[in-house]
């Protein structure tokens, strides 16, 4: 489990094909602090298993499945790539409940600076669409972001400085495709209520009333 607060951006060091995908290495340095071979480590929002560490690079094993749902497909060698360490019970949750499991990967229409901060737009889809609310969280990289418009088409996205500045987004560009977690609630919730029906009998089940 992960919270969308990027630690720091690493690079992709080296990508070896193996029978079952791809092991790649990525440079890094605090993801690596404490952390060891079993650990979990999300890459762009992806949540994998470091399989090697040493002092400048940890390395990842990365099935067919994961590269045709990610954009980690697409990465190529010394590609920047937005890095976090799983969740401590202990840490303060500053972002959301990210679980690094991605559920559609999608297009960046525009990126704008407005003032001193930043707008992103990326495409929507029906998937997206169906778990998305404006001002509610998304993870778009592994970046817990908040959604600031949403249409059926597209979906926008305020930017602060810092969060544009500590990404991958500063080396985002138009027509590149970013990963999305939506928010977990919304698809609890949604099975929820559709298996139950809220009636007195069922308040009253669960002492509500």
């Amino acid at each position: 489990m992960f919270t969308g607060i990027i630690e720091e951006v690493g690079k992709i060091k080296s990508i070896n094909r193996i029978s079952s995908g791809f092991t790649i290495d990525i440079t890094a340095d605090r993801v690596l602090q404490n952390s060891k071979v079993g650990d979990s480590i999300a890459v762009n929002g992806v949540c994998l298993t470091a399989t090697g560490i040493d002092d400048k690079k940890f390395s990842v094993d990365v099935s067919f499945e994961t590269l045709r749902v990610s954009n980690i497909g697409n990465l190529k060698i010394n590609d920047s790539v937005n890095l976090e360490r799983a969740l401590l019970l202990s840490d303060r949750l500053s972002g959301h409940i990210v679980l690094g499991h991605i559920d559609s990967k999608t297009k960046v229409n525009n990126i704008s600076k407005q003032g001193d901060f930043y707008l992103l737009q990326i495409a929507n889809n029906s998937y997206i669409n169906r778990y998305s609310v404006e001002k509610g969280s998304i993870t778009i990289d592994g970046i817990s972001l908040t959604i600031a418009k949403k249409t059926s088409s597209f979906l926008e996205i305020a930017i602060i400085p810092h969060t544009f500045s500590n990404t991958t987004l500063q080396y985002i560009k138009p027509g590149n495709y970013v990963n999305i977690e939506v928010d977990i609630l919304g698809k609890y919730i949604e099975q929820f209520t559709n298996q139950k029906s809220i009636t007195k009998d069922f308040l009253m089940e669960n002492g509500f009333v």
